[in-house]
């Protein structure tokens, strides 16, 4: 039995030399071919570790030393990331008593998501937006005028088919939102849209204003009226009323600067041909550089490059010859119309031959939160200016207001010396603070309680405007305006100038602004240059021979240093226009032979855009109902094609870009806080996570909750993680011991094969 166990064990290698060969082969092959897979599979962990960690964050996260102009970070769910990206071109060209301005807006998306960016801007309060462009890569996608709701549709359904588009809102004649759908990971889309406008006059000085930022507006709460129903059947019940039905459509979130680096840089350039020699060209609120090509051109650009869209960009001009032209006259031709845009400078009343008439002054400052900063102080030196300029003669008075209201005499009172000192230190002592119930203190300041009509009745309205219920305060003075002339005085770097402008002239009276402290001086002694000599009054126009529709339908007073702006839209170019009114007590009339009238631009739209904000003060004043007013108003804006309450402005890419189940994020960017403003006095001490966060949800969820992670300050980036988890190392570990088990039966086998041989 050992001899027959012995002889086996020494022929089987001898037997089946080619098979333990084999067994060999095999056995080295599988270890091999195990170990690649393992030493594979551990690498594509590590190079998705690698990339969840460090080169995700790396290309979405900033270091504490790379945030830019422009970008934006925001903390979600613990990681730090950038938002889409906002920059702004506006390029501005003048053309003697107009000005076409292109802002093109450039949306960058450094994320890795899908996104619909929701913007809201401001534009010039008389802009006739009618140009919508968007351009993507290559293509040029031109916009369409449509009626909103229509508009509306047109882009949610390109937005749901993963199409790129771009919709153009009003939300008021200032404020406007452009959403942009389906910006892919790492793309750009440039936005553009244009408006004419024509350029403002007063005295020897022209100028042009851009708004640059949204104020902050203080949305008064909806009033709830409840009637209970009775049960002999009268049919009264319950109801709601918003004074500001569309707050959230003109509350876009705001940066607080002391914890955010300023967003949205902008640059702007102007190329101004005035018509006439140019002599000072002067920018109020940025560093600009001039260049002259000849003695009519200058090109205006700003000198730092770009700058924060943090307050307005106001530009001024005036004739090299010591008086501007007291007279202008433009024609354009469209379609079978002659537009007529008429300038006309009254002559200074001289010595009037009747004593001025003893005026009532009531001064109104608005001491709100909005008004913080160096509003606030622009403000009451501007009223402690006019406090020093009322005569013997004049009775006045003083309101302030807040969410809460002053008035500091129970009647106007005689401007001497004792009145005037309290009214100094009333104003002197003057904090921001709190909310901007501004309708209560026009309802104070309307209520004529002297009623002497051998007095001038003044209000003098000292306000950033910064109010989304517009509209009550417009029937405010409607209904109450009497005999009182309404001054308006806007305040800041960011003055609501649609509130000033619209007040003014429902109000009969002027809108003055004031930017800074420096400008205090100047500009109130220009207003009182218009409350101090009489205005000329009883205007009118009259075509010799062309039927014409003019605007305004009821031409205003017009005050000293102010030109007369008619725009007209005639049969026909022939005759002249008779303009007349009274110069102080004595008549005045200035003769205009049309056949003298020069080219113009865009006069066509200006001409629609005066004649829709004669509709809306028609509606104000209950002239005509809402219903007539929204049939005048559409009709205009689709004949003109330009953007209003009703229409609005769209583009579609059509082609599908966002593949079919991909998620859309929605990105409400935000905006700058306006420069001067006091964060605080408006949202309140700043909270561990600010209030003004960035809004973010899936555009394409139903009605899901809104997620608004807070901004952070650059010194709380967290770095990215390079380090590998204990999760993979428990994972590479696992591996790396299967891997020497393997190895381990491999060289026992070796081992048993060689001892058997």
């Amino acid at each position: 039995m050992d001899s027959y166990d012995t002889i086996d064990s020494h022929q089987h290698p001898d037997e089946h030399p080619w098979l333990d060969r084999l067994i060999k082969v095999g056995l080295f092959l599988l270890a091999q071919s195990i170990a690649v897979l393992l030493v594979s599979f551990v690498a594509l962990l590590v190079s998705f570790e690698t990339s969840w960690s460090a080169t995700t964050e790396q290309a979405s996260l900033l270091q504490p030393g790379d945030a830019r102009s422009g970008s934006l970070l925001l903390k979600d769910d613990g990681a730090t990331t950038e938002a889409i990206r906002l920059g702004t071109d506006v390029d501005i060209t003048v053309s003697g008593p107009t000005l076409r301005t292109r802002v093109t807006q450039i949306f960058r998306n450094p994320t890795r998501d899908w996104v619909e960016a929701i913007y809201v801007y401001p534009l010039a309060s008389e802009g006739a937006v009618d140009t919508l462009k968007m351009v993507v890569g290559d293509r040029v996608i031109v916009g369409a005028i449509k009626e909103r709701q229509q508009a509306r549709v047109i882009y949610e359904q390109a937005r749901r088919a993963g199409q790129k588009a771009a919709l153009t809102e009003q939300e008021r004649p200032n404020i406007f939102t452009n959403s942009v759908a389906n910006i892919g990971p790492g793309e750009t889309v440039l936005v553009q849209i244009e408006y004419q406008e024509p350029v403002h006059q007063s005295g020897n000085e022209y100028s042009l204003r851009v708004p640059l930022v949204v104020g902050p507006r203080y949305n008064p709460a909806p009033i709830v009226q409840s009637v209970d129903f009775r049960k002999d059947g009268s049919g009264w019940g319950t109801t709601n009323s918003d004074p500001v039905p569309n707050r959230d459509r003109i509350s876009p979130p705001v940066l607080d600067p002391a914890k955010n680096a300023p967003v949205n840089p902008t640059r702007i350039t102007v190329h101004l041909t005035a018509g006439f020699a140019l002599g000072e060209v002067k920018s109020h609120h940025h560093n600009v550089r001039i260049e002259s090509p000849d003695s009519t051109t200058r090109v205006v650009t700003l000198a730092d490059g770009t700058v924060p869209a943090d307050r307005d960009f106001e530009l001024s001009w005036r004739p090299a010859a010591a008086k501007a032209p007291s007279v202008g006259l433009f024609h354009e031709h469209v379609g079978d119309a002659d537009y007529l845009l008429a300038f006309v400078t009254p002559p200074a009343s001289e010595q009037a031959t009747q004593k001025p008439l003893p005026r009532e002054v009531v001064f109104v400052i608005d001491n709100s939160g909005s008004m913080g900063g160096t509003s606030i102080e622009q403000a009451k030196a501007s009223l402690l200016y006019a406090l020093g300029r009322l005569q013997p003669g004049d009775r006045f008075n003083v309101i302030r207001f807040d969410d809460t209201m002053d008035v500091l005499f129970p009647t106007s009172v005689p401007a001497d010396a004792a009145h005037l000192g309290e009214a100094t230190s009333f104003v002197s002592a003057l904090q921001a603070r709190g909310g901007t119930e501004m309708v209560p203190a026009m309802r104070a300041a309307l209520t004529d309680k002297i009623a002497d009509t051998n007095m001038v009745r003044q209000i003098v309205f000292l306000t950033d405007g910064a109010i989304g219920n517009e509209q009550q305060l417009f029937e405010t003075i409607a209904a109450m305006r009497g005999r009182s002339r309404i001054f308006m005085v806007g305040i800041g770097s960011a003055p609501n100038t649609y509130l000033m402008t619209r007040a003014a002239e429902l109000g009969r009276g002027a809108f003055t602004h004031i930017g800074s402290v420096e400008q205090v001086e100047e500009r109130m002694r220009g207003l009182f240059a218009k409350l101090e000599n009489p205005a000329v009054t009883g205007l009118s126009a009259q075509f010799s021979e062309a039927k014409a529709d003019v605007t305004p339908a009821i031409i205003p007073d017009v005050y000293r240093d102010e030109p007369l702006v008619l725009a007209a839209k005639l049969d026909r170019l022939a005759g002249s226009l008779q303009i007349k009114g009274r110069v102080g007590d004595r008549p005045w009339s200035v003769t205009l032979p049309l056949q003298s009238a020069a080219e113009g631009k865009g006069l066509s739209k200006l001409w629609a855009r005066r004649k829709i904000g004669d509709a809306e003060v028609a509606r104000t004043l209950r002239e005509t109902t809402p219903e007539e007013t929204d049939k005048t108003i559409l009709a205009l804006a689709l004949d003109h094609q330009i953007v209003t309450r009703l229409t609005s402005l769209v583009a579609v890419d059509k082609t599908p870009d966002r593949p079919e189940g991909e998620p859309l994020k929605l990105s409400a960017l935000p905006i700058n806080l306006p420069a001067g403003w006091d964060f605080e006095k408006i949202f309140g001490e700043r909270p561990q996570q600010a209030p003004t966060q960035l809004r973010e949800r899936r555009a394409d969820a139903g009605q899901p909750a809104t997620r608004r992670p807070a901004p952070v300050a650059p010194d709380a980036i967290r770095l990215p993680k390079t380090g590998t988890s204990s999760e993979l190392k428990m994972i590479a570990g696992l591996i790396m011991i299967v891997l020497a088990l393997f190895l381990f039966v491999f060289n026992r086998r070796q081992t048993l094969l060689t001892d058997a041989a």
